[in-house]
């Protein structure tokens, strides 16, 4: 197993190996992805996370990625970014969070981990959001308006169901959506969302 896929400089490649040592090792004892992934774990969990970066603005400051638990996408996001700007982890699991922690400790990450409940968080919005497998799309849009800036972009890594979570969420708001096709799962998508607005009652 390697990140044979990415392209990445030796660092950094050396920094996602060691990334996925410690998740294997931390995933022992706490749950932070399918045991049973973790055969596939390039390709499952850190091409999957890595793809968001093309999709985000390359002149972003910030980045809240929330639900992180093991970290996918935040930290894979924070060892590819290469300018080293600052990603906010939310995270409402304390085991999760010594974890996450413990990363940013090992491979000197510029991450802010928040052990809390994303409703909890009251620090500034970002100009990115992201989430993977957290939560249906109508509720992870009600985060949105506190987290990200008014002229943001939220990426929300989704599986097979995505079209129909974008039909329900569609009833309760409006909002600009580029779909990406996943290079990693052909049936899942990345969706790309901006000008969110509830829609009037």
């Amino acid at each position: 197993m390697s990140a044979h896929n990415l392209d990445v400089s030796r660092e950094t490649k050396e920094k996602l190996e060691e990334y996925v040592r410690l998740l294997a090792k931390w995933n022992k004892s706490i749950n932070l992805v399918a045991p049973v992934s973790l055969n596939d774990v390039w390709s499952r969990h850190i091409e999957d996370s890595a793809q968001i970066m093309s999709f985000a603005d390359s002149n972003w400051e910030t980045w809240i990625d929330i639900g992180s638990g093991g970290g996918l996408p935040g930290l894979v996001i924070a060892i590819l970014d290469e300018q080293h700007r600052p990603i906010t982890l939310v995270e409402s699991d304390t085991r999760k969070c010594s974890f996450l922690r413990t990363v940013k400790r090992e491979l000197n990450l510029n991450v802010d981990v928040q052990n809390l409940r994303i409703e909890h968080f009251r620090g500034s919005a970002a100009d990115i959001l992201s989430a993977r497998a957290l939560a249906p799309l109508d509720q992870l849009l009600q985060f949105v308006p506190h987290l990200l800036k008014a002229d943001g972009k939220a990426l929300f890594l989704k599986g097979e169901t995505h079209r129909d979570e974008i039909e329900v969420a569609q009833e309760n708001w409006r909002f600009e959506l580029t779909v990406h096709p996943s290079k990693t799962h052909p049936a899942a998508g990345i969706l790309e969302i901006a000008g969110l607005k509830p829609r009037e009652s």
